[in-house]
Order: C-alpha cells, then structure tokens, then sequence
C-alpha cells in the first residue's frame, strides 16, 4: 500500500499539471484568434480545478495504476480533463486558426516536458541523486507529457493532429477528411488495444525527446 500511497504522489501533480494545461492552452489560443467562449465559461486558466473531469482525470489514470501496481507492470496513465469548448465558427479564419488551436494542447505538453527536463538538470547538479522524490517526479512529468503531446499529435480526427491535418487540406479533402471524426475514438480504441497504437506514435515520441534532450 505503501508503494502504491508513493506512485499516486510522483504522479498525480505531473498528469493534473498535463491534462489541464494541455486544455487550457486550446482555450487561451482560440480566444487570441477571436472566439471568447472558453474564457466566458472560466476555462482559460492555469487552475486545474474548472478542468478536472472526475472519471477522465482521477477515476481513470487511478485504475489504471492500481492495475498496473496489481500486474506488476509498469504504470502507462491514460485519461483525460473536461474538453475546453472551442466554437471554431467565432475565429477570424476558422479554418487556418484551427491550426494554431488545436497545436497549443500539444505543444503546452512539449513546453512542460521541458520545464520537467529542466528540473531534471537541476537536480542532478545539485547532487540529489536519481533517487530524490523530485527528481522521480521531473522523469514522470517528461514521460507523461511526451506521450500526451505524441498521442495528441496522431493525425485522426477529433485528436488535435487530426485537426490539424483538416486545417492543412484544400477544402473538398478536408471535408471528406473531416468524415473519419465519428469513428475517430473507436479507431483509437482498436489500435491501442491491437498494440498498433505505440508503434504509430514513435515518430512523435522521438521528436519530443529529441527537443527535450538538447535541454539536457
């Protein structure tokens, strides 16, 4: 139990700190190109109590490291916060600043495995040692938002790459492009569960470490 008290601490404030942030930068990006409906329902904000979806944001990521403590695996989190309400009709262009909203989830994720790649160093040069309570928290902070930002990035509707690569297309493309979106989430669901998802995501995974290690 004791163990499992130590894995909840090293990871609760790095998947909060990811989850919502990753929210709230969609929200704080979309009102800068125009639409204001995040900020009116108090999204656009650095608190993590207005993001916090009880089963996405505690419930889920709990189980699953219950599970992984009671299989002996190592603990790979998933869940997620309440979506920022984003009417793309209210931005200048909505099509091209679709872009940029859907890109701030991801890249607030990237910022933040910086931040813990930071502290990181800080530790380690300080003289702390790998087995410093900080230093254990700085690696899950790097990890969880690496995989968050690689996730997030995967070109698939309603998924911020998905979004992104609509943004990109010309018009009738990105319209039939656009039709995937219902059957986004089980296509997610089978590729996880095929063990299809990890190996799609490694390109994006790279990428952030090879950022996050030239801070290194």
């Amino acid at each position: 139990m004791s163990d499992l008290l130590t894995t909840i601490a090293l990871y609760a404030l790095p998947v909060i700190l990811a989850i919502t942030l990753h929210e709230a930068a969609h929200g704080y990006v979309a009102r800068m190109f125009g639409d204001m409906t995040a900020t009116k329902a108090g999204r656009v904000t650095l608190n993590p109590l207005p993001h916090i979806d009880l089963v996405g944001t505690i419930v889920v990521p709990l189980s699953i490291l219950l599970a992984s403590r009671l299989m002996g695996g190592p603990p790979l989190l998933f869940g997620w916060a309440k979506p920022v309400p984003v009417n793309f009709g209210n931005l200048h262009n909505p099509k091209k600043d679709m872009l940029w909203v859907a890109l701030a989830g991801p890249a607030s994720n990237l910022v933040m495995a910086v931040l813990w790649a930071l502290i990181l160093r800080l530790v380690f040069e300080s003289g702390s040692g790998h087995s410093s309570y900080l230093f254990q928290m700085a690696v899950v902070g790097v990890q969880i938002n690496l995989v968050l930002m690689a996730l997030n990035l995967f070109p698939l509707p309603p998924l911020d790459g998905g979004r992104i690569v609509y943004s990109l297309l010309p018009h009738q493309l990105a319209w039939q492009y656009g039709r995937i979106e219902p059957y986004g989430m089980m296509i997610l669901i089978v590729l996880l569960v095929t063990d299809n998802l990890w190996p799609l995501l490694r390109p994006f995974m790279a990428l952030g470490r090879w950022i996050v290690e030239f801070f290194l």
